[in-house]
């Protein structure tokens, strides 16, 4: 018997099952970003109620299940974060990138405002260059002129008339870069549940003193929604932090894209939204901007993590090495990597 090709079928029958898991995790990714478009949706749907009481009741149902999570978590850590001005200054960060994502949701169409929160890798690298002393080279720099290229096709300056709701947009992509380039200086020192439960408890504390300014009563039916909002952010983001756990994050970070799909569908169906052109050629082009990205990453090391695309709107941020024992636990999921060697 040749027993010389039974490392060879070990080594198919390893491929094979890794290549099972890589599709699941892109598909747990695909049903995360589709609750995600859910959400945004039925934020859009709330008409006549402002978007700092709706960023403030969606932050409260988002933050109590969040908190029984950690209740039950048998896992004993310290809270106390070792950089507290970073730590709430990134809590400034995330509270304001949601409420101006929140704010844009209910005044543009979705297409439009997933297209300019996808400029925010493209950010993330530039900010990364004074910020983190990284450096960028050709052809993260090529993917940074394509992306702010995509962005411009889009909110085509010269016959739109720029909205406070695309300048909100923008800023949330804006605040999303901050939120991640701050997350990755304290990575290395803070604990990934703390970078959730801060900002979590900054959300709330900062759209309930925005909230004094604009509340009204709402209905039973606006809060239910709410609290279903808070629910899908929740289940889609633990669902994100799933995927990328089960696999390598260049198959995860393609399937933010989903979200334009779900963007025209919701907006055609609900929100009597007509895609316009120059929306499809700028998502295109800010496409191919990412792309971009993700080759260089995967061509400059196999074994470096590679672009993340989405800024989860309650934490932020690229996955984090464990500080205390928390693998397996309550824990961060991503961004942009923003990084180039």
């Amino acid at each position: 018997m040749n027993t010389s090709v039974l490392p060879s079928v070990a080594e198919d029958s390893a491929d094979e099952k890794r290549d099972i898991t890589l599709l699941k995790g892109a598909g747990v990714a695909l049903i995360a970003f589709a609750l995600l478009a859910t959400h945004d949706a039925l934020v859009k749907s709330l008409v006549g109620i402002h978007a700092f009481q709706i960023a403030f009741f969606v932050f409260l149902f988002s933050f109590l299940p969040f908190s029984v999570l950690l209740a039950v978590d048998p896992v004993e850590r310290s809270l106390r974060p070792r950089n507290p001005v970073l730590v709430g200054l990134r809590c400034l960060f995330t509270a304001g990138s949601i409420i101006c994502g929140f704010y844009a949701f209910s005044v543009l169409p979705m297409a439009q405002v997933y297209a300019m929160l996808f400029a925010t890798p493209v950010l993330i690298t530039l900010l990364s260059i004074p910020v983190l002393g990284e450096r960028v080279r050709l052809i993260r720099w090529v993917a940074i002129i394509f992306g702010l290229l995509g962005v411009m096709v889009v909110l085509n300056p010269t016959a739109t008339t720029l909205s406070i709701g695309h300048m909100a947009a923008l800023l949330a992509a804006i605040l999303g870069a901050c939120n991640s380039i701050t997350t990755r200086k304290i990575g290395d020192t803070e604990h990934s549940v703390t970078l959730i439960l801060y900002p979590m408890m900054g959300n709330v504390l900062v759209s309930a003193v925005l909230l004094t300014f604009v509340y009204q009563p709402m209905p039973g039916r606006a809060l239910l929604v709410c609290a279903l909002i808070g629910l899908l952010s929740v289940a889609g983001h633990l669902l994100l932090i799933r995927a990328f756990r089960m696999t390598e994050a260049q198959f995860v970070a393609p399937t933010q894209y989903s979200q334009i799909i779900w963007a025209s569908i919701f907006g055609a169906l609900f929100f009597n939204e007509p895609i316009k052109s120059t929306t499809v050629y700028g998502t295109l082009i800010i496409m191919f901007s990412g792309v971009l990205f993700i080759w260089r990453e995967l061509t400059a090391s196999a074994n470096r993590p590679v672009l993340r695309t989405r800024n989860m709107r309650m934490s932020g941020g690229p996955p984090l090495p464990p500080v205390e024992s928390d693998t397996d636990h309550v824990a961060d999921h991503s961004v942009t990597d923003g990084q180039d060697k």
